[in-house]
């Protein structure tokens, strides 16, 4: 049998659900083929989306008429921001969700896409000619024809899940790998290396004795993931997360089981994740470390089962559940399975362009865990990015490439392609160079314009923005603009424990200083209050923007202004243009970083590992000359 659409996206996890999206939204006949129609958008680990720098990205997918940030506010079981105690540059949502209802909700948003299409079955080749794709084939017989092919296979290119010394081919528990596919595309001389993972304990809450741990709320605020004017916030029960330490008697059970743990005895020979270790990992690193924190978080409203979260592991299981056992809260453990370890393959992000697709097969992008990354945040943005650029591939010969400097998808795309990776990739808000402009407060500032004239965003989501950024606009305005004299407001100062002003300032003088916020502002100011409540819609998100943009404004301009400076770069084209191996003047390594990279800009090569800032002002003269 065949079957001919414009976009084929292989796998129905995070970013190949905002793949799918993306293409289906921007006009190309998409075709979804999973192995599982029920297991759409799976949380394979924590069902949670969010935290430090995966929130942004989050909200970045919004902004850009993604989905992830939709379904999530839909089934919310908990809602956090962190790192409120900081700047706003890495304020963090995460939210906790409902597994099953996550999984639900992400196949009605499918199923209710225009253009888009689901096939029950696994891909097992590729399918070309003279190195442009042209479909792929299943297990079952199927000849899918596509002008463009979006590989998301996530954890499941031949993948083996390993607990203590057993092992069984797999791409999840009780899930089948997928063999085939990685050697049909590897042959094409596309680099593929082996990654690991992990997944923890999940336990059932009926065994667990909760007054011997402490409760972790989360926030009243009413805080969400989307902009979009018709996102509510979550009707689900908002449940609580827990947690409680080890200690030395847990310690010593899980150092006994080292010999049979895979990731020490030789069985397991991948990379695995440095900030995400296992616990066995954090007792070898961390000798000295009487305790280690673990998290109890539930799996959704109307189950006992509940995700250990701190506690991936790989031991055996018997070493696993007797450890915990150690632990007060947990003498009575019962389990609904082992933490296990996950091996897979993923393929060298260096070889591909910015745009995701392959620098070797014309028409074949790559998106999540299969570049090398972890998370279900950084999955999804690439999802979207592949999506868009294969549906661009279908019908004009425009790209979509988002930059450092306007989003985290943007540097995390940068990162894969111009570094490569020699671990799973996870971003921090540390990996951005301009995280001031970043903020998860102006995501959709920085990007729903964009979406929106390239049809990616709609016109509802578009007109919320002008009218969001109109209400800003206002009240940075007022404040800007109104004066404030010292007689009227001096005892509202003092009481809040600022120092009284000697003479009138204009009103975001005010608002600047880190005692003071514009809402405390605002109940004595009525013309500031009259401004902050006049939108219908979102009042707290707007005054929360404008705030941030009037206390950090020195910032965000003078990071603006590096930014720009690193554009003129961006603007100097180099590819094509040198044979890297014959300029003797450059470093050897430079000239071997080069030429495996063969960047597109003098920013990317000034980014790479090994290219030092004498190689760029060399390459400079050159393109001078």
């Amino acid at each position: 049998m065949t079957i001919k659409y414009d976009v084929v996206v292989v796998g129905g996890g995070h970013a190949g659900c905002e793949a799918a999206c993306a293409a289906a939204n921007m006009g190309a006949k998409t075709l979804l083929v999973t192995m599982d129609m029920n297991k759409i958008a799976q949380m394979s680990c924590n069902p949670a989306i969010g935290g430090i720098a995966k929130g942004q990205i989050v909200r970045e997918i919004d902004a850009l008429g993604g989905q992830t940030a939709i379904v999530t506010d839909d089934t919310s079981i908990q809602f956090r921001m962190l790192n409120v105690g900081k700047g706003p540059a890495v304020w963090s949502p995460r939210a906790q969700c409902d597994r099953g209802k996550f999984i639900w909700r992400w196949r009605e948003t499918l199923d209710n896409t225009p253009n888009l299409d689901i096939w029950q079955d696994q891909a097992c080749e590729l399918l070309t000619d003279n190195k442009t794709v042209t479909g792929i084939s299943t297990i079952w017989g199927a000849e899918i024809q596509a002008r463009a092919v979006v590989i998301t296979a996530g954890t499941f290119l031949n993948g083996l899940l390993h607990i203590g010394r057993k092992k069984i081919p797999g791409g999840r528990i009780a899930e089948p790998a997928a063999t085939g596919l990685t050697e049909s595309i590897k042959k094409y001389g596309i680099r593929t290396a082996r990654m690991k993972t992990g997944t923890p304990v999940r336990i059932d809450k009926r065994s667990v004795d909760f007054s011997l741990m402490e409760e972790q709320p989360g926030e009243t605020h009413p805080y969400r993931f989307s902009y979009a004017i018709e996102s509510a916030k979550s009707k689900l029960p908002q449940l609580p997360c827990w947690t409680v330490n080890t200690n030395s008697n847990v310690h010593d059970i899980l150092r006994s089981g080292l010999k049979d743990s895979p990731l020490y005895n030789g069985q397991i020979q991948s990379i695995g994740p440095r900030y995400c270790p296992s616990i066995e990992t954090k007792l070898v690193t961390f000798t000295d470390r009487e305790q280690h924190p673990l998290f109890l978080e539930p799996e959704g409203t109307n189950t006992n089962e509940m995700y250990l979260n701190g506690f991936s592991s790989s031991l055996p299981m018997d070493i696993q559940i007797e450890a915990l056992k150690q632990i007060p809260a947990f003498s009575k453990l019962k389990v609904y399975r082992p933490g296990y370890a996950i091996e897979y393959d993923f393929f060298d992000p260096t070889q591909l362009k910015h745009t995701l697709e392959s620098k070797i097969i014309d028409g074949l992008f790559f998106a999540g865990q299969v570049n090398g990354t972890t998370g279900y945040e950084e999955a999804a943005g690439q999802g979207l990015v592949a999506g868009v650029n294969a549906a661009m591939k279908c019908s004009a010969d425009s790209t979509f490439v988002m930059h450092r400097d306007e989003s985290y998808i943007g540097v995390l795309i940068d990162d894969l392609v111009t570094k490569g990776v020699d671990e799973p990739y996870r971003m921090f808000t540390s990996r951005a160079e301009y995280r001031i402009l970043l903020r998860q407060d102006n995501a959709d500032r920085r990007l729903t314009e964009k979406a929106y004239n390239m049809g990616l965003a709609t016109s509802k989501r578009y007109n919320w923005w002008k009218e969001k950024e109109k209400a800003i606009d206002e009240i940075e305005l007022f404040c800007k603009n109104k004066l404030i004299k010292a007689k009227d407001i001096n005892s509202t100062l003092e009481n809040l424990g600022t120092s009284p002003l000697q003479f009138s300032v204009k009103l975001e003088d005010l608002v600047a200083r880190p005692q003071l916020n514009i809402n405390t502002l605002a109940n004595v100011i009525p013309e500031l209050k009259a401004i902050i409540e006049k939108p219908e819609n979102r009042k707290e998100e707007i005054a929360e923007a404008a705030e941030i943009r009037i206390k950090y404004r020195g910032y965000i301009e003078r990071e603006i202004i590096a930014a720009e400076k690193m554009h003129r770069l961006e603007n100097i084209k180099i590819k094509g243009h040198f044979k890297y191996d014959y300029l003797q003047s450059l470093s050897t390594e430079a000239r071997q970083k080069l030429t495996k990279i063969d960047p597109e800009t003098l920013a990317q090569a000034s980014r790479i590992p090994g290219v030092s800032p004498s190689d760029i002002n060399v390459l400079l003269v050159l393109m001078g000359r």
